[in-house]
């Protein structure tokens, strides 16, 4: 046994490159897991940073100084939060309160039409209609007490979220001005000879760039698109369905199943089995194909190129480890951990085997 442990080890730590890049990760991973919460607004600024990088960068192609590129995109940033908060917020704050006003009388209908299915379907009955009913309202009455428990503690949350509106930003200017100090003071605590981190590092920095501006793009594009013709057509609660709409390619695959019930829900509810009902549905499902087959490949075209079960996983694992940060990072996660088996040295020699992109 002794001897097989060893071999591994021999296999795959044998080059001193592969042991630094396991503390770093798992130092990171570790840090991360027991201080995630402290140091969310600081994750978030870097994230942030990094996404404007690539705005600073090409102003300063244009011959403009780097201090005043980072002070436009920086203001550029913070006039868009502004408008997000000022405008958006408070109408989809609207549309949810109207939302659960309404949710009563949507119930009650919903009833009348499922008690219904017993005459048409013989093999369905009665009590398995109640059973589903109550299970239904069971559920949201656990809903409603976590909405209560929420707002309860708004002022602590609108606090902690007026903190994170200040502080935020401030990061994010001084890692975008300092970012080659930052970089600098970073390094000085990590070994000389790190070719293989810096190896894996130009992998997924490659990648997680491209994919985290192009995810940022697809949830606006696509959330305007299904704001239109949910709009034009007449639909409550356009702007809120637009969102969840928008939200939901940060999930793969299932993220566009799991919001299409609430649209054909409240659609129904609305206009009936009518064609209006088709039009609606039909519209939804042009802008749902053309975000699948068009902007998907036009956005991350060789950016990443896992199997849709690994994708999955990786919803799953880190979605449970981290929440929604989990599920947004999912994907770029999932191409780090594909650049380091790429990269690892298997018996002393560096694995060149296939690479994300290939």
């Amino acid at each position: 046994m002794i001897a097989v442990l060893r071999s591994w080890y021999d296999r795959h730590f044998s080059d001193p490159q592969a042991v630094i890049l396991a503390i770093i990760l798992l130092v990171g991973f570790s840090v991360i897991l027991i201080m995630g919460e402290v140091l969310t607004p600081i994750i978030a600024a870097i994230v942030i940073a990094y996404v404007l990088e690539g705005l600073v960068k090409k102003l300063q192609a244009l011959k403009v100084p780097h201090f005043l590129a980072v002070s436009l995109v920086v203001t550029l940033f913070v006039l868009l939060l502004l408008i997000v908060f000022l405008g958006l917020v408070p109408l989809i704050s609207k549309q949810l309160s109207q939302f659960f006003i309404e949710l009563p009388n949507m119930l009650a209908r919903g009833q009348q039409t499922l008690m219904t299915l017993p005459e048409k379907y013989p093999f369905i009955s009665e009590l398995q209609i109640q059973e589903l009913v109550s299970s239904v309202q069971t559920e949201l009455a656990a809903l409603g007490q976590k909405v209560v428990s929420v707002s309860l503690s708004s002022v602590v949350d609108l606090f902690t979220l007026l903190v994170y509106i200040v502080v935020v930003p401030l990061l994010v200017f001084f890692f975008l001005k300092d970012k080659t100090e930052v970089i600098k003071w970073f390094m000085r605590f990590l070994p000389r000879r790190d070719g293989l981190a810096s190896e894996v590092w130009y992998e997924v920095d490659r990648k997680i760039g491209k994919y985290i501006r192009g995810k940022l793009l697809e949830v606006v594009i696509v959330g305007i698109a299904t704001y239109v013709p949910l709009k034009v057509m007449g639909l409550q609660y356009a702007a809120l369905l637009s969102l969840f709409v928008g939200l939901s390619v940060i999930i793969p695959y299932v993220g566009a199943v799991a919001v299409t019930i609430p649209v054909v829900i409240i659609a129904y509810f609305q206009f009936g089995a009518t064609s209006q009902l088709l039009y609606l549905l039909l519209a939804y499902g042009i802008v749902q194909f053309l975000d699948g087959n068009i902007l998907v490949p036009l956005l991350f075209s060789e950016v990443v190129s896992m199997h849709p079960t690994a994708i999955i996983i990786a919803v799953l694992v880190f979605g449970g480890l981290w929440g929604v940060w989990g599920v947004f990072f999912a994907i770029p996660l999932a191409t780090l951990i594909q650049a380091v088996i790429n990269a690892w040295p298997v018996g002393g020699k560096v694995n060149r085997g296939r690479r994300a992109d290939d």
